[in-house]
């Protein structure tokens, strides 16, 4: 059995909103507002915010979905780095909206846009070894910068890969993110709503299997390959996957503290695992970018081919980022369990 991410699309609404009312969850009528100047700490450093930014440059598609979902579009004045398409509710916000680059932007294109506000997802683009440029290259230009507090806690970005994770990530990361953006924004009412919307979609999918079988189902999440038969990036064991596979009760096969590490099929093939997990996105830099040539893949080759997943093809297609760690980490949850319970494998 195929399962896909567009099947699983807001499949549990209905039964989130129940258990929003539950839970407790309910949203307040209002939330405090901003006072000025706003100070926080962000990544190990002081930033500073006389009043609301007007024009940002958003550098990360995780981090412009979360700008979008805080109705914070108009103030966009460029973006970057996109791995697929942008959620189907701001599509209309994002193509009115200059792109910069598909991946890193120059740092005369970012200072072009003349932005307060310089807003990363990643360390590595704006940050001590800063693809796009570093913090004070900014700074010296009056331009603040934040960056996804997801990305700096307990998380070393000096190896120039994908960095080394030191502790489980966990959605309060990017419930940080939304409550410290929505501070700066000063639209604290529209924070706290998407907060407890995700709170309630995970509470529920969380409820719908129950648990993955002996709480240690194994489930391998695979990324991409920079040749279709090489060493695969596969989720490490404190990523944004292994937030989803412990929430479930699922088990990662993977034992590394490196982000996305390079695992041999060899390695994974003595993991066995019962489902595999495969990202898809618009991108084609890697030879493994299509999901097509991952499956493909699979069922071919010698050793991938005798998997227990594959051979029952238990494939869970997933948008590569619900694999970050972001607003669609939750997606990520959602996805899974149902396919864990497509399979059987929940009780």
């Amino acid at each position: 059995m195929l399962h896909t991410s567009t099947a699983a699309s807001r499949w549990l609404s209905s039964l989130s909103a129940g258990v929003l009312v539950l839970a407790g969850l309910s949203t307040p009528a209002f939330a405090e507002a901003t006072t000025y100047p706003l100070t926080i700490t962000n990544c190990g450093q002081t930033v500073s915010f006389d009043k609301a930014p007007e024009k940002i440059v958003s550098i990360g598609q995780g981090m412009t979905e979360i700008l979008f979902s805080l109705g914070l579009a108009n103030k966009i004045a460029g973006t970057a780095v996109w791995v697929g398409p942008d959620l189907k509710q701001y599509e209309a916000d994002n193509q009115k909206i200059k792109r910069l680059a598909d991946n890193d932007p120059s740092f005369e294109s970012v200072v072009g846009q003349e932005p307060n506000l310089v807003a990363a997802e990643f360390e590595w683009h704006v940050g001590p070894q800063g693809s796009v440029g570093k913090r004070e290259q900014f700074s010296e230009l009056g331009i603040n910068t934040y960056i996804a507090p997801a990305d700096c806690a307990a998380k070393i970005n000096t190896d120039g890969g994908d960095g080394v994770r030191k502790e489980l990530f966990t959605m309060d990361l990017i419930y940080q993110e939304i409550d410290e953006l929505s501070q700066i924004f000063d639209v604290q009412d529209r924070g706290d709503a998407l907060i407890a919307d995700l709170k309630a979609r995970e509470a529920a999918a969380v409820a719908s299997i129950g648990s993955a079988k002996s709480n240690a189902l194994p489930v391998v999440f695979w990324f991409s390959s920079k040749e279709v038969q090489g060493d695969a990036f596969i989720a490490g064991k404190n990523s944004a996957p292994a937030y989803i596979l412990e929430t479930l009760g699922a088990k990662n096969v993977v034992t590394t503290e490196e982000e996305w590490p390079l695992v041999g099929w060899e390695t994974i093939a003595e993991a066995n695992p019962a489902v595999i997990v495969i990202a898809t996105m618009d991108r084609r830099r890697y030879a493994a970018d299509d999901p097509a040539v991952k499956i493909d893949f699979l069922e071919k080759d010698p050793v991938t081919s005798q998997l227990d997943a594959v051979k029952k093809r238990r494939f869970v297609q997933m948008d590569a980022q619900s694999m970050n760690p972001t607003i669609r980490t939750i997606d990520g949850i959602e996805i899974l369990a149902q396919g864990i319970k497509s399979f059987g494998l929940s009780q």
